[in-house]
């Protein structure tokens, strides 16, 4: 077990920037904001570039758009197909292998999803996500009218697998496959559960919190071999060992908003509003595809 991000990290952590200036600013609020960065076993990373509604790629240092996307995308995985699921407004896509758009959820009983904003794929198919409700959203009928954590099980089932957030944000799994880690933007802090046999959540409880961490909340977060949990939060990303000790903050120069595993499960890759940053790790991540 890590005593402290030393044991991660070694004893010159090194935090390179990769890209900046990502995004165009968006037309009224002339914000620029990268998310969702997730890498493919094809060699390159994918990223969402929210103001500009568009998923971005990065291949041999060169940057494309690799897909317009109207729906402005927020968080990014692969299934074990390695097919591309994304979460966008309003719902939860899956690319096929052919290019085709499939939806596989934007409604919960009849009504509209809202802002479905990341999500992770588990062993048995089941795809968890968060879906977030607006804060300053005008109560319309057609949507649903809260914040929640989904389970699509890997027959299509809809389910919600817990409400405990005010505001659900980032996903993880722990390395067995048995605990989920949910971020908690509106209360600062991240909960864990436990999976039952059916991919149904129990026990929820704060895992830990982050509320005196200064500007900035909890956002994505991935977890590693070891058991630790990487949280983009104030300052820079947060490392948690599995009891919740905070081991230390790789700072970060701006606030970051998610990050995910590079090549091989190596190597921490963190979207920060308008660049992106590679940290250099001794552990492997979590493989989930």
């Amino acid at each position: 077990m890590a005593a402290d991000l030393t044991d991660l990290l070694g004893p010159d952590p090194k935090v390179e920037r990769l890209l900046t200036g990502i995004g165009a600013p968006h037309e009224n609020k002339g914000e620029q904001f990268a998310e969702g960065p997730v890498f493919s076993r094809r060699g390159y990373l994918l990223f969402c570039d929210i103001p500009g509604m568009r998923i971005m790629k990065l291949e041999q240092g060169q940057l494309s758009v690799f897909r317009e996307n109207k729906a402005s995308a927020t968080g990014l995985t692969f299934d074990h197909q390695g097919r591309l699921l994304v979460c966008e407004t309003g719902r939860v896509t899956r690319t096929e292998k052919n290019g085709a758009i499939t939806v596989l959820a934007d409604s919960y009983r009849g009504k509209k999803l809202n802002i479905p904003n990341d999500l992770v794929y588990a062993i048995d198919g089941s795809i968890y996500f968060s879906d977030l409700r607006h804060r300053n959203q005008v109560a319309d009928p057609k949507h649903t009218d809260f914040s929640a954590l989904y389970q699509l099980t890997r027959k299509g089932e809809l389910r919600v697998a817990s409400r405990d957030c005010e505001r659900p944000n980032g996903v993880a799994l722990a390395p067995n496959q048995q605990k989920l880690y949910l971020a908690d933007s509106g209360r600062r802090n991240v909960w864990a559960y436990d999976i039952a046999a059916d991919g149904s959540l129990k026990n929820g409880r704060v895992f830990a919190d982050m509320g005196n961490g200064g500007r900035g909340v909890p956002d994505g977060l991935k977890t590693d071999e070891g058991g630790n949990v990487w949280v983009a939060g104030p300052g820079g990303v947060w490392v948690f060992n599995a009891q919740g000790h905070h081991l230390g903050t790789v700072p970060v120069p701006e606030g970051p908003s998610n990050c995910c595993w590079g090549e091989q499960f190596r190597d921490l890759y963190v979207t920060a509003r308008v660049s992106l940053y590679k940290i250099t790790t001794k552990v492997n991540g979590t493989r989930t595809y």
